[in-house]
């Protein structure tokens, strides 16, 4: 009996945490919600993490944030310096488009 609720309790622990960090040059990287003008498109990536543990949905604003985060450490890799969604989070999955602006 002890055994189920420890594991409950920790899920709905973990339900809060982020583990998805910022990666080097990922914090230069903007975010902007529609398609930026004047700016060469580099390509389109898409990202995921857990939105449950345990049957328990975790925060959707974390989520989001983890997404965004993903999705900025991957803009580099891209050459882009700008990334926008290209729809809303859904099943812990989302697209973006990558971005070359030349700030």
């Amino acid at each position: 009996m002890r055994k189920p609720l420890l594991v409950l309790l920790l899920s709905l622990s973990a339900a809060g945490c982020t583990w998805v960090h910022m990666a080097p040059g990922a914090s230069a990287v903007r975010v902007v919600n529609a398609a930026p003008g004047n700016c060469e498109k580099r390509g389109e990536v898409e990202v995921s993490v857990k939105h449950s543990i345990a049957f328990v949905e975790r925060n959707a604003l974390r989520v989001r944030e983890e997404l965004e985060t993903l999705a900025r450490n991957e803009a580099p890799g891209l050459s882009a310096d700008t990334i926008s969604p290209l729809g809303e989070p859904a099943g812990g999955s989302q697209r973006f488009a990558a971005w070359r602006c030349g700030r």
